[in-house]
């Protein structure tokens, strides 16, 4: 038991090629097929993390691959609306930025402060795990796309997504506040450490 939760883990870094091969497929395959990997893959997402803190199984590959796995597939999705043209291009393009752009610079900013011992600063909050909720509602509705009696899917995803990236840019702006006195105390000696060598 202690293995599953990086088994889900790696099984949705495997879901992404399959995801999508059957986004590009078209039809039934796309908004069926692909919504419901999708759907798994967020699932999965729930579970690992779920079964990691109930039997105690967190592990150092786990904590590590599991964010990766979960960049992988949503900035994957969102790539593939945007270029699908789902949406309005501008929008697209704008949300889309801003949600992978962040998790850029956070990812980048919890790895220096990790390095620095100051990683509890900016530990997951509530806040990123309600825009990573938002972010996968959005991107499901939007992969459907199909509407649903009167209800209009497509529509309701792209608001979600608008909503989950103003929560994005919130949730970026309190880590940053959180680490920004560790960032400004050492700015001097930052730049002769090792650390920026990249």
């Amino acid at each position: 038991m202690a293995r599953l939760p990086n088994f889900l883990t790696i099984l949705r870094i495997v879901l992404v090629p399959v995801f999508v091969a059957l986004f590009y497929w078209g039809g039934p395959a796309r908004y069926l097929g692909a919504t419901a990997v999708f759907t798994l893959a967020a699932l999965t997402d729930w579970a690992d993390g779920f079964l990691a803190r109930r039997y105690q199984g967190v592990s150092p590959f786990g904590a590590f691959l599991d964010p990766v796995a979960d960049k992988l597939m949503v900035a994957t999705a969102l790539v593939l609306i945007t270029a699908a043209g789902e949406m309005p291009a501008l929008l697209a393009g704008v949300l889309t930025s801003i949600i992978v752009g962040r998790e850029i610079t956070v990812s980048a900013l919890r790895e220096w402060m990790a390095e620095i011992g100051q990683r509890k600063k900016v530990a997951v909050s509530w806040l990123g795990k309600g825009k990573a909720v938002m972010q996968m509602l959005s991107i499901i509705f939007l992969l459907y796309a199909q509407p649903i009696g009167w209800f209009p899917t497509g529509d309701v995803g792209i608001v979600l997504l608008v909503v989950a990236a103003a929560m994005t840019l919130w949730s970026m702006l309190a880590y940053l506040r959180a680490a920004w006195p560790s960032l400004s105390g050492s700015a001097g000696s930052a730049l002769d450490s090792d650390h920026h060598r990249r």
